[in-house]
């Protein structure tokens, strides 16, 4: 199957990152049982941190437990990261240790062979590129700037979370982002690829227009995309940039 959305349809492309650009099995597999493994260290050694503090915070207020001591805290972070909950705290958190680790060259990120000649491609073309993943907006940089290929970062002009924007199944985040990006009044200028159902449908209920990437192997992909558009790969979607 080919897609092809020819010059004049879009302005921007958003991407989700696990089970679209890169292996979730990767995302469980090597960078969750990295950050379970740091999680104390950073809560007893950066609690003045104010990223850590005001994560902190969030996790008292989301386990209404307001006077929860460290160790409370970093049982519910694992309780959490066991059951993959997309918790704002949790993902600041694991954001601050990936990027650390990305840093020191301890992690290299993981991409689709497919995924980074797109990427060029569309930005050789002059379409603008953003990220809107659960992961927070820190270990989205750290995951792009530290791919196999080198620094990625470049070819992106934003980047988006569920603390910047919303809920990733919830339509008045993509709306947000069509806001960032100077196209509130033309939603169907954005693309949006995913794996996840739920949150094509927010995209499109939004007015965004919407492919689902499935690939074998991924959680989703026996489930399937609904009504929307599939692809099995991005070399299947061909976008040129809107020159109205």
């Amino acid at each position: 199957m080919s897609l092809d959305f020819g010059t004049g349809s879009l302005d921007s492309v958003v991407l989700d990152i696990e089970g679209t650009t890169s292996a979730t099995g990767f995302v469980v597999d090597v960078l969750y049982p990295y950050s379970r493994s740091r999680f104390g260290a950073l809560l007893a050694e950066r609690s003045g941190d104010p990223d850590v503090a005001r994560a902190v915070a969030q996790v008292r207020e989301l386990i209404a437990e307001p006077d929860a001591d460290a160790a409370r805290v970093e049982k519910a972070l694992n309780s959490w990261l066991d059951e993959d909950r997309k918790a704002t705290p949790l993902k600041t958190l694991q954001g601050i240790i990936w990027s650390e680790g990305f840093a020191r060259g301890d992690l290299v990120s993981h991409f689709y062979d497919d995924v980074v000649p797109a990427l060029r491609a569309w930005h050789a073309a002059g379409v603008r590129l953003h990220v809107y993943s659960s992961g927070s907006v820190a270990a989205q940089r750290a995951w792009f700037r530290s791919s196999p290929e080198g620094d990625l970062l470049p070819l992106l002009e934003g980047l988006y979370d569920t603390e910047n924007a919303g809920p990733k199944q919830e339509a008045e985040s993509y709306r947000t982002i069509a806001s960032a990006l100077g196209l509130a009044a033309t939603p169907d200028r954005v693309l949006f690829l995913s794996d996840r159902p739920g949150e094509l449908d927010a995209a499109r209920e939004a007015g965004w227009r919407t492919v689902g990437v499935r690939r074998p192997g991924e959680p989703y992909y026996e489930q399937g995309v609904g009504d929307h558009a599939q692809a099995g790969t991005f070399d299947e979607i061909t976008i040129t940039r809107s020159t109205a």
